[in-house]
């Protein structure tokens, strides 16, 4: 069946039959966007409303929002100003420090996690904002190290956002040679071993007991993660799928070799302006020589990063292991085969052109079967309550992010380059259940006595929302506990 074929079958479900066209639109609403108020701005062409809304995504909301060079130049004043601070008490304390460090970055933090939420919660394309998460936990850089604090924002904005509804090369690369992603995973302390500034070091005169030069060599992080978690895949993973991944732990450290050289010389800060990249490449880190990797033979230089990305974009592991995630996050932890198959096949076909990939997603049957089947994180249940109870900018007033880092995921933070988990028994433990249970509530005090839960319901899920739930709406004591047990419902949990 043809695509056209296919998007007028999943689009127009049953004209003559109401009720399947607004569950075709609560399930766009909710699996493949973030939440609406209202069913009714869908319409009867539920996949057409997705479509019209492929392509960049939209500036994110918030004024003043760091740029990449503005973080990174915060983070130089910090160092600068702790080497010259006349208080011996905070140079002793390590926690003193820690907590000076934090209160630095409070401001551009507060500001990139308010502006993310903010604009998913009031997004007129819920589905391309959907994907612009999807592709910042893909390609995760995370404040929870150090080194990438202050920045981490403006690498959503600047290397993911742009490029969501272009090709998978072009966000790769943009991606993989921002300041934020080689600080995040130390390619900026990474050297070959017969690079020019080691053997400089190497041959400096050092008096007796003095320690040994502080750089380390070659560092493997991000050659290693690119390969994981960003192109080919666990090697030897998806089985089921047909299986990715292909490399070996010399093709990391080929590759390793090849990243070197590329840096954030914090040293060049001082004049760089707010609207030029950062990220330099410098000859004297290189490891010289040609370099072998997945079986092809790269000319050292600045010019084998781009050429082995290339290759990585358009290699058939990537194009399943993507496909696999994309199924994944839209349509249940272990998505069909058949599904995968086509988004591989797409992929393929088209070299990764990301709009063609998202319409295949859009337009196969098998991503719209009507069980949700997937589960959504913290960050995704508070966003679509927002939407969903037009709560607005006003949730994120007091707290930047509306408590989901007390449900359990920090925004912004994910626990290690893999990201947040993508399945919903990460999600389903007894505490992080309860903690549901206490946002919900607490929401749903401050809000439910100005709301019918029985008319959100209706307008928001839909045909999605079971007898069972409606009925103990309807038998709540009070208005904010008939709104909790709607929030709480599997209808709404789940997509």
């Amino acid at each position: 069946m043809s695509r056209d074929a296919r998007l007028r079958d999943t689009a127009g479900m049953a004209a003559t039959a109401p009720l399947r066209i607004s569950f075709a639109a609560a399930i766009a609403a909710h699996r493949f966007g973030l939440g609406e108020p209202s069913l009714d701005g869908i319409g009867s062409d539920a996949a057409g409303w997705l479509l019209a809304q492929i392509g960049a995504a939209e500036p994110q909301r918030g004024s003043g929002l760091a740029s990449g060079v503005e973080g990174l130049k915060r983070f130089v004043a910090f160092l600068q100003s702790q080497r010259t601070s006349a208080a011996p008490a905070m140079a002793a304390s390590a926690p003193a420090t820690e907590q000076a460090f934090v209160e630095n970055f409070r401001a551009i933090v507060q500001a990139d996690v308010r502006a993310r939420l903010a604009t998913a919660a009031l997004s007129t394309r819920p589905f391309n904002e959907r994907l612009a998460l999807f592709w910042a936990n893909h390609f995760t850089v995370s404040m929870a190290k150090a080194s990438a604090r202050g920045i981490v924002g403006a690498f959503e904005r600047e290397a993911i956002r742009p490029h969501i509804g272009g090709s998978f090369e072009m966000l790769l690369k943009s991606a993989v040679t921002h300041a934020g992603m080689l600080r995040y995973l130390d390619n900026d302390n990474s050297a070959g071993a017969d690079s020019q500034i080691v053997r400089r070091l190497a041959r400096r005169p050092r008096a007796d007991g003095e320690a040994a030069p502080r750089l380390t060599g070659l560092n493997e992080n991000l050659a290693r993660e690119v390969l994981e978690l960003h192109t080919l895949g666990v090697s030897h993973g998806g089985a089921a799928y047909g299986g990715w991944g292909g490399y070996t732990q010399a093709d990391v450290t080929e590759f390793a070799k090849v990243l070197t050289g590329w840096r954030v010389p914090l040293r060049l800060l001082a004049g760089a302006g707010d609207g030029l990249s950062p990220v330099r490449f410098e000859a004297a880190w290189h490891q010289p020589g040609a370099k072998t990797l997945l079986g092809k033979s790269y000319r050292e230089g600045p010019d084998a990063l781009d050429a082995v990305l290339h290759d990585l974009a358009v290699h058939p592991s990537t194009a399943r292991f993507i496909a696999f995630k994309l199924a994944r996050h839209f349509v249940a932890d272990e998505p069909p085969p058949a599904l995968v198959a086509q988004l591989e096949a797409d992929f393929r076909a088209t070299g990764g052109d990301l709009p063609s990939l998202y319409r295949t997603l859009v337009t196969s049957p098998l991503a719209w079967a009507p069980a949700q089947a997937k589960l959504k994180t913290p960050e995704e249940f508070v966003i679509s309550s927002t939407r969903v109870l037009r709560l607005g900018e006003q949730a994120f007033a007091r707290q930047p992010d509306a408590g989901i880092n007390q449900l359990g995921q920090r925004v912004q933070a994910a626990p290690s380059p893999a990201g947040w988990p993508d399945r919903a028994e990460e999600w389903l433990g007894p505490d992080a259940v309860w903690k549901r249970v206490e946002w919900a509530t607490r929401v749903s005090d401050r809000v439910g006595r100005q709301l019918d839960a029985r008319a959100v319901a209706a307008a928001s899920l839909g045909p999605l929302a079971g007898e069972a739930t409606l009925r103990e709406i309807e038998r709540a004591a009070d208005g904010p506990q008939a709104l909790a047990l709607l929030l709480l419902a599997p209808e709404f949990q789940r997509r």
